[in-house]
């Protein structure tokens, strides 16, 4: 037995004070300073925790409500310009402590980004001169487009809600502090910074980071064969031309198959289209959460 292990009687001790008048509605680090004040010492706080927890008494504690994070309604595009996800990062520069910052925007169906600007600050009018280019590069019209951001200022200030709201877009937001919120944009601006290109050194000035930001996009939209989108280009997929791409893949299988029967073993692979694309699709718990709301 180890010499820290609490005896029957201390664990007993931890639970009548739990759940006594005077603590029922404290926590575990209300609790143990208050008896520390008194001159008294039964458990550390994590162990109060996980004697509670052992004895299925670990709920919320106190009169307040306990707090939630509702996820954000999941949404689903069929085809492009429906849903744009959207967020701003990082780009060092080579004077320490000052950074560039990469706006960017990209379409949940096809990958496609369809807006970008590097800035030297965050600023919720240049996030709105931004999404007011890309819907007009877009010819986005009225109630057709959903915008998914986080909550970042440049994202909910009034500016750029106004902006929105002109614009007859429909506005989507991340949990504060739920990077899984906004997987688009996090898994963009990873293939960015990691992609063999990204720049050893800092940027040296903001004409330096638009430049290759440039040349990244050309890459990422023309050239790159994006694995969420059966390996297509985000462009091509954009233009509708991966229906095509996709039966001439599978017609090509099939061919190969009768010719050399012997390199397959059972089905072919599967190049059909990817019709839909769910961004934060609801998971087991908050389908069943859900369901009992409705």
């Amino acid at each position: 037995i180890p010499a820290n292990k609490l005896t029957t009687e201390e664990r007993n001790q931890v639970i009548a004070i739990a759940t006594s008048v005077e603590f029922m509605d404290k926590t575990p680090w209300q609790i143990v300073p208050t008896l520390a004040d008194r001159k008294t010492y039964i458990a550390s706080e994590a162990t109060f925790y996980r004697i509670l927890k052992e004895e299925k008494m670990f709920a919320h504690r106190g009169r307040s409500k306990p707090k939630t994070s509702t996820p954000p309604a999941p949404l689903i595009a069929f085809g492009p310009n429906q849903i744009w996800s959207w967020d701003i990062t990082y780009c060092k520069s080579s004077i320490k402590g000052k950074f560039f910052y990469l706006y960017m925007i990209m379409d949940v169906y096809s990958r496609k980004i369809v807006g970008w600007a590097v800035h030297d600050r965050e600023d919720m009018e240049l996030s709105a001169s931004l999404i007011s280019e890309a819907c007009f590069n877009e010819r986005i019209q009225e109630h057709q487009l959903t915008l998914h951001a986080d909550n970042g200022g440049p994202m909910k200030g009034a500016t750029m809600l106004a902006k929105l709201l002109d614009l007859k877009v429909a506005s989507s937001f991340s949990r504060p502090g739920v990077s899984d919120d906004n997987p688009f944009s996090e898994s963009l601006f990873k293939t960015l910074k990691y992609c063999p290109d990204y720049p050893s050194k800092p940027f040296s000035s903001l004409e330096a980071a638009d430049s290759w930001v440039k040349k990244f996009v050309h890459w990422y939209n023309n050239v790159h064969l994006h694995c969420g989108i059966k390996f297509v280009t985000p462009n091509d997929r954009h233009m509708g031309k991966d229906e095509k791409i996709m039966t001439e893949r599978h017609e090509l299988y099939v061919k190969i198959r009768k010719q050399m029967p012997h390199r397959f073993n059972g089905k072919i692979k599967n190049w059909n289209m990817i019709t839909e694309v769910k961004l934060n699709p609801l998971r087991g718990k908050e389908k069943e959460g859900r369901k009992e709301a409705a």
